[in-house]
């Protein structure tokens, strides 16, 4: 029988089971690590698609989420589980992750603490768990703008909007850190981009950085007219800023 197409059913039938046998191939030849469809460019997506499927039925691939495979490798210990960094890697290539909460201040040298539990920031509703592991603590919904920055950036966010609570530092030596890292070249422009779709503490805690490290008034001015100026703020372990009280923040912190 012919298909409309010109190819034979047979033919077809035949070149979907050389892919499959490639796909099959690639896996046993790659060892323990994770697979998605995109490692597979070369070859027809779907044929791709029912070679994972069918590998994944065989149990010699896990589904992780939609697209994406881990192919482990026995031991003494059962069958050999994801890496989480390389994992949570993959996630973030899907959707934006970023480090969050203790994380977030390890990263910017806050803090030298390890989480017993990982957290991450992201713009979307959900991860999938087996991507990020079941015990992380996920912050969903961060603005979309969160796109744009890199993961010191976004970190430093996550601790303003913590009101530096994740720092082991000192008030005082908390207070110098976050002025040096806003001084970084660059990185408060970055920040005064996408400070509209932050909290009103946010772009408090902003704008006081900003007088504290000598920014223009211009610059400074779209932070101001955001702000009620009937509210108040508590800016936590950050209120020793040095025009804290300017930007509204509340007196006792």
């Amino acid at each position: 029988m012919i298909d409309p197409g010109g190819m034979g059913t047979g033919a077809r039938s035949t070149g979907s089971r050389q892919i499959a046998q490639l796909v099959r191939q690639r896996i046993e030849h790659g060892g323990e690590r994770p697979w998605r469809l995109e490692d597979f460019r070369d070859l027809p997506f779907t044929a791709v698609a029912q070679a994972l499927s069918r590998l994944t039925r065989r149990g010699i691939l896990e589904r992780l989420s939609k697209g994406v495979y881990y192919r482990s490798r026995q031991t003494t210990f059962g069958k050999s589980l994801p890496n989480p960094a390389a994992i949570q890697e993959l996630a973030s290539r899907r959707t934006p992750v970023f480090p969050s909460g203790i994380s977030a201040a390890g990263l910017l040298g806050f803090t030298t603490q390890t989480a017993r539990r990982g957290e991450v920031a992201t713009s979307a509703l959900s991860l999938p768990r087996k991507l990020i592991g079941s015990d992380t603590v996920v912050h969903t919904r961060r603005p979309e703008a969160w796109a744009s920055l890199s993961h010191p950036d976004a970190a430093l966010l996550d601790f303003l909007r913590r009101g530096g609570k994740t720092s082991e530092l000192s008030p005082e030596e908390t207070v110098r850190r976050t002025l040096a890292l806003c001084s970084e070249r660059g990185r408060f422009e970055r920040l005064l981009k996408i400070a509209a779709s932050e909290p009103p503490r946010v772009r408090a805690l902003l704008g006081a950085i900003g007088e504290g490290i000598a920014k223009q008034p211009a610059a400074l001015a779209r932070l101001r007219a955001s702000l009620n100026p009937f509210s108040g703020f508590d800016f936590g372990l950050l209120s020793g800023l040095p025009h804290a009280r300017k930007w509204q923040a509340k007196k006792g912190h």
